[in-house]
């Protein structure tokens, strides 16, 4: 792992948050792709574009899990990754997914 932040122009400030991110995800990932699959209508997780499930999944995870950050920032965040590193289509789906999962978690405040 100190390999691939050395290689890597961020901040130290960054890297717990990004650890964080990355082990949450993976510990939870069998409950974050249920949620998906049941959120995502006509879309089959295997069908969908990497980066997109990969941004799904931590945003996902943001929006369930870390009750520190705002529904709505977890979801914005997602869509101008899709913006900078997916398809054209990809900022909208996303933020449908999501949309989606967050109304439908009633016990994630609303903001």
């Amino acid at each position: 792992m100190e390999r691939f932040w050395q290689s890597q122009d961020t901040s130290v400030e960054l890297r717990p948050f990004a650890l964080e991110l990355v082990e949450g995800t993976t510990a939870h990932l069998e409950a974050i792709d249920t949620v998906l699959q049941n959120t995502s209508e006509n879309w089959k997780l295997h069908r969908m574009p990497v980066v997109d499930l990969s941004i799904l999944r931590c945003a996902t995870y943001e929006i369930l899990y870390l009750d520190d950050i705002d529904p709505a920032t977890s979801i914005n965040e997602a869509i101008e990754i899709a913006k900078s590193y997916s398809t054209p289509d990809s900022p909208k789906f996303i933020n449908g997914v999501l949309d989606n999962i967050h109304k439908k978690h009633p016990d994630v405040p609303e903001s």
